[in-house]
């Protein structure tokens, strides 16, 4: 890996094994992400976006291949401490949000900075900013339930963004907002 990346993956395969036959869902993936780099996997439903952003995220492994992230080879550390990746360098918008429904909007951003170990004080103030950087700082102290679909997604980009992760994971993460919100998005994660 050279200086500037952050994940390096070669020839990555992923198949899964059914009754009597063997699904190749990727075949021979190599990608390479550098530091402040943009990226977006397209392809129809079914071609393994999904798939492939489990594996980056560490979260599944491959089949076969190599992969290093943040000058680490994935395949070589225990659970623990790809735990602490997953906690540290990633964070993850996941399509269907993934929010604690008992936690307030603040809460539930709070929560990758308390598996952190990061002070309350400290934490609630990092919690408040990413709620900022959303638009959301009215609804802080709202729950998911009382939140629209486009501000429980943004309350999941706000969580996503709490740790500075090295890496920002998100699937279709506009799919809930309307035009000018969903380009207010995009803009935070350039």
């Amino acid at each position: 890996m050279a200086g500037d990346e952050i994940l390096y993956m070669h020839d990555i395969c992923k198949d899964y094994v059914m009754a009597d036959s063997v699904l190749h869902v990727l075949k021979n993936i190599t990608l390479t992400v550098r530091k402040g780099q943009f990226l977006a996997i397209l392809g129809p439903s079914g071609s393994g976006k999904s798939t492939l952003m489990n594996i980056i995220g560490c979260l599944d492994v491959p089949t076969s291949g190599d992969y290093w992230l943040a000058g680490r080879y994935v395949a070589d550390e225990d659970e623990t401490s790809l735990s602490h990746i997953r906690n540290r360098e990633i964070g993850f918008v996941f399509q269907s949000f993934q929010l604690l429904q008992r936690q307030t909007a603040l809460e539930n951003v709070e929560l990758p900075l308390i598996y952190a170990n990061m002070p309350e004080k400290k934490r609630k103030e990092r919690a408040q900013e990413c709620l900022e950087m959303v638009g959301l700082s009215d609804k802080m102290d709202n729950y998911p339930n009382q939140l629209s679909g486009g501000q429980q997604q943004r309350v999941a980009i706000a969580r996503a963004m709490a740790n500075h992760p090295s890496i920002l994971l998100a699937d279709e993460p506009t799919g809930a907002l309307d035009q000018r919100t969903g380009a207010q998005v995009m803009e935070l994660f350039h």
